[in-house]
């Protein structure tokens, strides 16, 4: 019974063959079965148990076993009894026999500490090696870099992005990272595991987007985040036609290879595909890559122009149609400030023509649902944010946009923990400004500002951060801080209307009177010119305490549907107001009494 053949034949030498038997190891090891069950029990070498015993009550993996031998030393109960030595003097004997005796014990003390210590060495390792990897439930999809070397053609790789992102956010056991959280990783300074890290998120897709005249090809790996572990790539080559079906091929790939469950419905949404003409795909890829946030009302504009030669080649594209409603949306912000009359109506037209054509569309149930709260439609509203979400729960912009609506409705504490689990799933898309807004509206206003600057920490010219954080300044009684916020917002805005309605109330409540009335001078100057919001005029009489004059701009407020007054049960600067019975009738008419 010595121990096992250090030398294994290199015929009988192959990485991860089965042995499906205690006969086939004992043979492997050139060894009877007493003696390698003997080693197992003992010396803990691998061996092991099926589940399910039609196929044998023990496996071993040859690699496993070879790598056991080579790491093993004799144990003290496989040296072989050698024969008594011949007898010496009876002192020599006694000291030969005391000499032999404490040698004997330390070694075999020592061979049994090597022995455990690989013994539990081995054990730990097998187990680790053996063990399965951790369940991906979490996903980013970096932006695909374009190997084009023509940056024109970066409205492709950035179009893809966004497309498979969209596919793979629609699997319900899956998290998706928006896209306007990875772009900010497109020229990446990070590892793998950092922006795993800063995203939460299992594993990371990287890839790549070649276009050459009618062709393109994508590649794409999946890297787990906490060990940066590449496992798993591909390429695709297909007809520029073919692009859809590319992607649809791609998502589903990524999804059996993250081992997610993806449900009968999902399934089928992710393998509907249909051909498009590439020159339809284009115009369709270059007005998305114009709606980038901080992109100008001309910006806008085009993108709207090229959303119908989309159209115009191919009516039954739904995405352009949703694309066209996205943009009507930009134009209507208190930054490019065109009337709600104007972009509502295409809003909507837009949007249900989208939905005619591709019901389960998330992002248009979504943009649907905020144009009818606008509307102050709310129960339509909120059905539209329902089936969004039943179709898509982990869709940051469902989320969010719910979080809303509650507000909204008065439920402050829902709202924002609806905009806390928004911001899970889209940490950079959900801005802080967006939670801070919530806070805000909740009167949580030391929260708000701490969001906010936590939010401008990473992007200091951001104006619709800055605004929220003039807002909550405001509301603390810290008006004097909130003015040069405020300013610098004005600035960075090109003399948004919106905010300067915002900053006549920081002068007003920092002591500055005769500053707040000049911009409201300048702001009824403008509006003889044209367009201003009625909710600027709103804001600055309130902060003047001219509250006359804020109930006749709340009348103009009323008949333009101004946004401002979708938070008419929230907001924190009608508090001084609340009690007048014609406030009350206001709420009563918008449809939140």
């Amino acid at each position: 019974m010595g121990e096992p053949s250090f030398e294994i034949p290199a015929t009988e030498r192959q990485a991860d063959k089965r042995l499906d038997s205690w006969k086939e190891i004992a043979t492997y090891l050139n060894r009877d079965v007493t003696t390698v069950q003997r080693w197992e029990k003992r010396e803990c070498m691998p061996v092991h148990r099926h589940v399910h015993e039609k196929r044998g009550s023990v496996y071993a993996l040859t690699e496993e076993l070879d790598a056991w031998v080579r790491s093993r030393r004799p144990a003290a109960n496989d040296i072989e009894t050698a024969p008594e030595p011949a007898l010496a003097p009876a002192v020599v004997i006694r000291d030969r026999a005391k000499k032999v005796s404490l040698v004997g014990a330390g070694l075999a003390l020592a061979i049994v500490c090597l022995a455990l210590v690989a013994a539990a060495w081995l054990v730990g390792r097998n187990r680790a090696k053996n063990a399965p990897p951790p369940t991906i439930r979490s996903l980013a999809v970096l932006p695909l870099r374009n190997l084009s070397g023509d940056p024109a053609q970066d409205y492709l790789a950035d179009g893809m992005t966004e497309a498979l992102i969209g596919r793979l956010a629609e699997i319900h056991n899956l998290r998706v990272v928006s896209h306007t959280s990875v772009m900010r990783f497109r020229n990446p300074q990070v590892s793998v595991p950092e922006i795993a890290k800063i995203l939460g998120v299992d594993a990371v897709v990287e890839g790549s987007v070649l276009r050459e005249g009618g062709r393109i090809r994508v590649t794409a790996q999946l890297i787990r985040g906490a060990t940066d572990e590449h496992f798993w790539s591909q390429t695709y080559d297909r007809e520029l036609r073919d692009v859809l079906t590319l992607e649809s091929e791609l998502a589903q790939a990524i999804a059996e290879k993250v081992e997610v469950t993806v449900t009968g419905p999902e399934r089928q949404r992710l393998t509907s595909v249909r051909p498009v003409a590439p020159e339809v795909y284009e115009s369709y890829l270059k007005g998305r890559f114009l709606l980038d946030p901080g992109n100008t009302p001309a910006d806008i504009g085009q993108s709207i122009r090229d959303f119908e030669d989309a159209t115009d080649r191919d009516s039954t594209f739904a995405p352009a149609y949703l694309g066209m409603a996205e943009a009507y949306t930009d134009m209507g912000t208190v930054f490019a400030g065109a009337p709600p009359a104007e972009t509502r109506p295409n809003v909507i037209r837009f949007t249900r023509k989208a939905l005619a054509l591709d019901p389960e569309m998330v992002e248009a149930h979504v943009m649907l649902a905020n144009v009818l709260q606008e509307e102050w439609e709310w129960g339509e509203a909120e059905s539209e944010y329902q089936r969004a979400l039943e179709l898509s729960p982990n869709s940051a912009k469902a989320v969010g946009g719910y979080a809303f609506w509650l507000l909204c409705e008065g439920r402050t504490d829902e709202a924002v923990s609806w905009v806390e689990r928004a911001r899970e799933l889209d940490p950079a898309g959900v801005s802080g400004g967006s939670v801070s807004w919530t806070l805000f509206q909740a009167h949580r206003f030391d929260e708000a500002i701490r969001e906010s600057r936590s939010a401008l920490a990473l992007q200091s010219n951001d104006a619709a951060t800055l605004l929220g954080l003039g807002f909550a300044l405001i509301a603390n009684n810290q008006a004097a801080d909130a003015v040069p916020v405020l300013e610098k917002a004005t600035a960075l805005s090109k003399g948004s209307p919106a905010v300067a309605g915002v900053l006549i109330r920081a002068y007003a409540h920092a002591g500055r009177r005769n500053d707040a009335l000049r911009l409201l001078a300048e702001l009824k100057r403008r509006r003889s010119r044209g367009y201003v919001p009625a909710a600027a005029f709103v804001n600055g009489c309130l902060g003047l305490g001219d509250n006359e004059q804020a109930f006749y701009w709340l009348e103009q407020a009323f008949r333009e549907k101004s946004n401002i007054l979708q938070f008419v049960k929230t907001h924190p600067y009608f508090d001084p107001i609340r009690s007048d019975p014609r406030f009350a009738d206001l709420v009563r008419r918008i449809g939140l009494n």
